[in-house]
């Protein structure tokens, strides 16, 4: 069973390495907020995960996976609240400029909880339901319950989730001093947008 878990360890490190809408949302909240609001956002995105698990085990992601109809209304919502936080970004960089008439305004607030920005993120991404009810049960170790193997491999996704971006955080906010300057922060208000958006089509246009 040992074996196993390090096997499946290794290939859900593997998925949270990969970037995705999660990093991108982690991204914005942390260099517009600094790091107590990044982290705020990956505990958001870890309960989300853990959500994702209960409804899992309950068979309920399983319902989701399983309906075209349900499958696509939470994309649409998802896709649409990715769209969202990337226009929200392009909006503040373009009032940081106007507001000093020129590349240097000052930095624009990011509204709303950073905590629910994470969670709402994650809750929304119909591709977990998918990755819960498709690929985890492959990975599940033998010799345990299905229902006590699939919240262990859950568990141990969202701590996977945790110290990786949460690092990530770290690392931005060491860097922050170069993210405040006025051109720099303008110019990742719109390189996070733009990625938020391009996440967002994305998700709308997906197949399961």
């Amino acid at each position: 069973m040992l074996a196993q878990m390090i096997t499946a360890a290794g290939v859900l490190a593997l998925l949270t390495v990969v970037p995705g809408p999660d990093m991108a949302v982690v991204t914005r909240r942390a260099v517009a907020a600094g790091r107590a609001d990044g982290l705020r956002t990956v505990a958001g995105i870890a309960v989300g995960l853990l959500v994702w698990g209960a409804l899992t085990v309950a068979g309920l992601a399983a319902v989701l996976a399983a309906s075209a109809e349900a499958y696509t209304v939470v994309k649409l919502l998802g896709a649409g609240y990715l769209l969202f936080l990337g226009g929200q970004a392009l909006w503040q960089s373009r009032r940081r400029a106007a507001a000093a008439g020129g590349p240097s305004g000052p930095a624009a607030p990011v509204s709303g909880s950073a905590w629910r920005t994470g969670l709402v993120s994650n809750l929304l991404n119909p591709k977990i339901a998918v990755f819960y009810t498709g690929l985890l049960p492959t990975l599940a170790p033998e010799g345990l319950p299905p229902a006590a193997a699939m919240g262990l491999l859950v568990l141990v996704h969202t701590v996977l989730t945790l110290g990786w971006l949460g690092g990530y955080v770290h690392l931005l906010s060491r860097a922050r001093s170069v993210f405040e300057r006025p051109r720099v922060r303008r110019a990742l208000d719109r390189v996070t947008g733009v990625t938020l958006i391009g996440f967002g089509a994305k998700v709308a246009t997906s197949a399961r």
